[in-house]
């Protein structure tokens, strides 16, 4: 198995604009927007690769199915340290309006890497926030936050750090209010992998 897979089949909210460079090839970010069974919808930050859409023509309102990984790395913003969590495209194609259908799923599978928070909910609802380190090639790993409900969040919570598991789950985007220096409220976009199912 895989220990990061993605699979996203969504419409693209933004234009794609240039991400880096990395050994000669060049990347490129956009949004990709993803619907829940509640109407929500999870807006998701994509980086791909020029040789995977060189060919393709692809734009706002496209609807498009990729294959790829979480990947995390942190950046400096306002002097303090900031986790970007991206899906890193592998597999990129796109979608007829007759075969579509919104598609987020994925599955990891690493370490704890922090004690396991467990709180409530403002409903009532017990939640449990888990830290995942997932390895990837070049002894790289990616810190890929998690949240678990209910039942899954009693059971993630007993948890001790180094045990390793398995989640499926989704990958979700969830606005929160902030206050700056100045007690401004600003609104800040945090993104997680909501799990669905957890085991050791």
């Amino acid at each position: 198995m895989e220990t990061n897979k993605a699979e996203l089949t969504g419409e693209v909210l933004s234009s794609p604009v240039f991400s880096h460079k990395s050994y000669g090839e060049v990347f490129y970010s956009f949004l990709m927007g993803i619907n829940r069974k509640s109407g929500y919808r999870d807006c998701i930050q994509i980086v791909v690769s020029e040789r995977l859409i060189w060919n393709i023509t692809f734009d706002v309102g496209s609807n498009i199915k990729i294959e790829g990984q979480i990947r995390t790395y942190n950046e400096v913003e306002e002097g303090k340290n900031k986790l970007n969590i991206i899906v890193f495209v592998r597999e990129f194609s796109l979608i007829e309006e007759s075969e579509f259908t919104h598609v987020n799923k994925i599955c990891l599978e690493g370490f704890i890497c922090k004690k396991p928070i467990n709180r409530m909910s403002p409903l009532g609802r017990e939640i449990c926030d888990i830290m995942l380190a997932v390895n990837r090639m070049y002894n790289k790993s990616d810190y890929i936050p998690c949240i678990a409900w209910g039942r899954n969040a009693g059971y993630a919570a007993g948890l001790e750090v180094g045990t390793k598991i398995t989640v499926e789950g989704r990958i979700q985007s969830r606005e929160y209010r902030k206050k700056d220096e100045d007690e401004n409220v600003i609104i800040k976009t945090a993104y997680e992998v909501s799990i669905l199912k957890i085991e050791e």
